[in-house]
């Protein structure tokens, strides 16, 4: 599939799209097969390319996985893990950052891991450093290897008690799958409580793990010595559903999303209302729409869960260059997340980026060089261009702004963005875009 796509803008999306499982729980979810005795199977599973990296990673263990993209039911045979090569771990990764959290399901099964150097969107720093801390709390010793890490627990994995600095998605989900069989309590501070680590959790207790949230952000698990399979349907992509939403709005669309879940969209829905978009929850989607008149300016800030997502941020920021007024975004979860918007400036937007803490609370960037709040200021119309794509959120973003502008845009690196939206090509066909 070719790496760019030509796009001709300025025409209303109109029409309905299926969002299927959540990219940030999927992946996850296979990891967490390797702590069963038994296989495991996971449904409503999207067709993206993460997803067969992580069956990749996953047969280099010895894990058997089968995948019907047609149906979305992916299953993983545990029986036979066995340490994967580490050279072709490396090579098969890639950019991943997934082969970090095979590190304490590997160690309970096998007694030792493998890590390659790691990639990932570059939006920020996203150091592996606590995840390794952690790991080595449990009792993982670890060595350096050429390119990499090579993990052991010779005396077993005990549990710990541990507070997060930040309520990290990446450390919440390390302490989890590897606490879940460590002897022993391991107690959580500030964990992360994203709708992604609570289906997690389900899935964990569903394979024999006994995990208990309580409403500061604490968790406690203790472990158990031995997990079966599971059974378990994802929840939907909420940040996808955030992109085709803030692509409606962007548009003068209306866009039908099946799979798209009120419960956790709730603090987009509001802003998406706020900012003069309209929808429609029904029995089994949410319909977004524009309903006509002036967009209107709004002053956000993004922070963890239950706060306004850090995903969506981008996407919607491409619909705020259509509202009336001056828009202040100030990012509070990642320090380099506006760099896509030196393309929206490039098509005609007006958008100044700051260095200070435009928000209401000062954030931990405060008193870096890090441009993380940006003034919006529109409505103004957007003019095709040729767009190079810097990394998955800001590139979708990118399409947006090509169907939003006048003409035909060319915009490359899309390869990426198949990393986390199921065929979007072919969604954006199905709701008349013009594109090739």
């Amino acid at each position: 599939m070719s790496d760019s796509i030509r796009i001709t803008g300025h025409k209303p999306l109109h029409g309905e799209i299926t969002v299927r499982g959540a990219k940030n729980f999927v992946s996850k979810a296979m990891v967490a097969a390797l702590l069963g005795s038994t296989p495991s199977t996971l449904r409503n599973v999207p067709d993206i390319r993460d997803v067969h990296v992580v069956t990749g990673l996953l047969a280099l263990n010895g894990a058997q996985v089968d995948y019907d993209s047609e149906s979305g039911v992916l299953t993983v045979d545990p029986t036979d893990v066995t340490p994967a090569p580490a050279d072709d771990v490396s090579v098969h990764a890639g950019s991943s950052r997934i082969p970090i959290l095979l590190c304490g399901p590997l160690l309970h099964r096998l007694g030792s891991a493998v890590i390659p150097d790691l990639g990932g969107c570059k939006i920020g720093e996203r150091p592996v450093d606590f995840h390794l801390e952690i790991l080595e709390k449990f009792g993982a010793e670890i060595e350096q290897r050429g390119d990499g890490l090579a993990l052991s627990a010779p005396r077993g994995l005990h549990g710990i008690k541990h507070r997060l600095a930040y309520p990290s998605v990446g450390a919440t989900e390390q302490l989890l799958l590897t606490a879940v069989q460590a002897q022993g309590l391991t107690y959580v501070e500030n964990a992360a409580v994203e709708p992604e680590i609570k289906d997690l959790i389900d899935t964990l207790q569903k394979m024999g793990a006994i995990i208990s949230v309580d409403t500061d952000r604490s968790i406690t698990i203790e472990g158990v010595d031995t997990m079966h399979g599971y059974d378990h349907t994802s929840l939907a992509d909420r940040i996808e559903v955030g992109s085709w939403a803030s692509a409606a709005l962007a548009t003068h669309g209306d866009i039908f999303v099946h799979g798209a879940q009120q419960r956790t969209m709730g603090m987009f829905l509001n802003v998406f209302r706020k900012v003069g978009g309209e929808f429609d929850v029904l029995k089994d989607g949410i319909r977004f729409y524009h309903p006509g008149g002036d967009l209107t300016a709004i002053a956000l800030q993004t922070d963890v869960h239950p706060g306004f997502m850090t995903d969506w941020q981008q996407p919607l920021v491409v619909a705020l260059t259509q509202a009336k007024g001056l828009s202040i975004v100030h990012e509070t979860v990642y320090e380099q997340r506006f760099g896509f918007t030196e393309a929206l400036v490039k098509m005609g937007a007006t958008v100044q980026l700051y260095r200070e803490c435009l928000g209401d609370v000062a954030c931990r960037f405060g008193a870096s060089n890090f441009q993380h709040s940006a003034a919006i200021s529109g409505p103004t119309p957007l003019k095709a261009a040729d767009i190079d794509i810097p990394d998955l959120r800001g590139g979708f973003s990118h399409v947006i702004a090509a169907l939003a502008a006048e003409g035909t845009s060319t915009v490359t690196g899309a390869g990426i963005i198949d990393r986390g939206y199921e065929n979007f090509r072919a969604k954006l066909t199905a709701l008349g875009a013009e594109h090739e």
